[in-house]
């Protein structure tokens, strides 16, 4: 299957300027008079697990383990911004702690590559150059972001099989396949002198990813039977009863929701979810059509899609050339907008200013993807331009096109079985939705279930238990589209023109 990357120019952005409420941030600063940041330096009998984003909110996913002086990083994503923060497009966790101590550092290890996982990466990287470490999808998208930044030559991406080991430090990680809505997650087996833990990333259990590998049930339940001192666990649907869906669910409500459609179809999701958009294409062929992808990070990972391998025996995309010119009952637009970005493909069509795609009377607009809390007026915005033109919306709720790729309630404690950690430290999450957690972690039998805020300092030890010990203050960085500044929530950014989001 070929992938057409050609894209013509973007408008240019010239005239949009910010009032910056605050000083200027630059993240190539490493000296000046600032002092070192105070914090516990990790032991040999010890594991410190720091989060700095991720346990205050969904998003901006950063964490640092510690044992025997070494420092270990997982992740370093964003949290994208709406009418919130006008003028910002994402925030990122500040790294000045662990950037004090990167003498120290062993390395960052990527989970998997969702933009609330690596998208501060090519910011931060400056300030933290150690190696990085991530699967082959993830690096693909990794680099095309450094290449974009200007520093791909300057930066160590490893590439690690998944199952593959890393030895870190006094750090061994063990990377464990699970599934998710991306191909390649991992969960990270971390095994110290200390204990192990396990940091699960984001994941669920499905039987039928439609890309990649199924989870490797056999790792998960032999770390049950060597001991395993705590698990870092995903809690966003902590609060939902049930098991999630798989994959393969989607791919049938799709074709399913094709069938008898007469107009053109559009589909909008996660640009990320490369099963998604698989499904896309299969129930495209099973209905007689074919499909254009329409939005630059749909291109994008289709291009890193094909350059692993998930889109053989697939039917070509068509060009934006072709697609205008074929029958509307023959055509698909697989297109970025599913939570009503402005600058996304969907909500250009929708506005009637899409230079070579549009929709009209009688063709469907399918939202294959969940609507995420804050963005339910920028959705309910496009989707009443699709109806006044004459356009069906079909979304989760009308038929099953959707499912999570995260673990509901059953799927937790089928995890704890499996693991069975001493303790559970709930993260990835709001406060309600880690105290949730944790109160199904204390149920399952677990010793101690620690709910965390972003800042605090967790010791784990196979004496001393699993507590909270210290805490700095867990400050952010925002993106602007022109520059990352200090951010201070307090602090209004009164933009001419609202720079387009990372996510477009």
């Amino acid at each position: 299957m070929t992938v057409n990357v050609k894209r013509r120019r973007s408008a240019p952005r010239g005239g949009t300027r910010v009032q910056r409420a605050e000083h200027h941030f630059p993240v190539v600063s490493h000296g000046g008079p600032r002092r070192k940041i105070p914090g516990p330096t990790p032991g040999k009998d010890e594991i410190l697990f720091l989060p700095l984003g991720g346990c205050s909110r969904i998003g901006m996913n950063m964490a640092l383990y510690g044992h025997d002086g070494k420092w270990l990083i997982v992740d370093a994503g964003v949290a994208f911004m709406g009418d919130e923060a006008p003028g910002i497009n994402a925030l990122m966790a500040d790294p000045s702690f662990i950037e004090d101590r990167m003498e120290d550092v062993v390395g960052l290890v990527v989970t998997h590559a969702h933009e609330d996982h690596i998208g501060a990466i090519h910011h931060l990287w400056p300030r933290l150059k150690c190696p990085i470490y991530a699967s082959p999808f993830a690096t693909e998208i990794i680099k095309e972001r450094l290449k974009e930044a200007g520093s791909l030559r300057q930066v160590r991406v490893r590439t690690f099989g998944i199952g593959d080991t890393l030895k870190l430090g006094p750090f061994r990680v063990e990377t464990i396949a699970v599934t998710h809505s991306i191909p390649e997650p991992v969960a990270l087996a971390i095994r110290t002198d200390a204990g192990t833990v396990l940091h699960t990333g984001d994941w669920k259990f499905d039987p039928d990813p439609l890309v990649g590998r199924t989870t490797d049930f056999a790792a998960l339940r032999r770390l049950g039977d060597e001991g395993l001192l705590a698990m870092m666990c995903d809690s966003t649907n902590a609060n939902v009863d049930g098991s999630t869906g798989s994959e393969a669910d989607a791919r049938a409500g799709l074709v399913a929701a094709f069938a008898g459609r007469k107009g053109a179809i559009a589909v909008t999701g996660f640009a990320s979810n490369i099963a998604r958009m698989k499904a896309v294409v299969e129930a495209a062929a099973a209905n007689d059509r074919r499909v254009v992808l329409a939005g630059r990070s749909m291109l994008r990972m289709a291009k890193a899609a094909q350059a692993c391998g998930y889109f053989e025996g697939l039917p070509d995309f068509m060009g934006l050339e072709e697609a205008s010119w074929t029958d509307r009952r023959n055509l698909v637009l697989l297109c970025t907008g599913s939570q009503g970005e402005d600058r996304a493909a969907l909500s250009r069509i929708a506005r009637n200013n899409h230079r070579e795609l549009w929709l009209q009377r009688g063709d469907t607009a399918i939202f294959s993807a969940r609507m995420i809390p804050g963005n339910e007026e920028a959705i309910g915005d496009v989707q009443d331009h699709l109806r006044a033109m004459g356009v069906e919306v079909v979304t989760p709720n009308e038929a099953p096109v959707h499912v999570s790729g995260h673990p509901k309630r059953d799927d937790l404690l089928r995890m704890y079985d499996l693991v069975r950690p001493r303790f559970a430290v709930p993260v990835h999450g709001t406060l309600e939705h880690l105290e949730e957690h944790a109160r199904l972690a204390r149920a399952w039998g677990v010793e101690a279930a620690v709910v965390s805020e972003d800042g605090d300092f967790i010791r784990l030890s196979r004496t001393a238990g699993a507590a909270v010990i210290d805490h700095i203050e867990p400050k952010r960085l925002a993106d602007t589209g022109q520059e990352i500044i200090a951010w201070n929530p307090d602090a209004v950014l009164y933009p001419d023109t609202v720079p387009e989001r990372l996510a477009a």
